[in-house]
């Protein structure tokens, strides 16, 4: 996995906890299920990147 790849993926998961952290905060429902999904995506993307890394090992 690339550290830009790395870095994207951090932002991108960091971003989804601040969302769904606001939501629950302001009882915003949906930008809490946004912030979940933002942080489901990052770990898909995260896991993607580690087995292209195993593979090419």
């Amino acid at each position: 996995m690339g550290l830009g790849d790395k870095i994207s993926n951090a932002a991108e998961d960091a971003k989804g906890k601040l969302k769904e952290g606001t939501g629950k905060v302001t009882d915003n429902e949906r930008l809490e299920a946004e912030g979940k999904a933002d942080q489901a995506s990052a770990d898909v993307k995260q896991a993607g990147e580690k087995a292209k890394d195993a593979f090419k090992h």
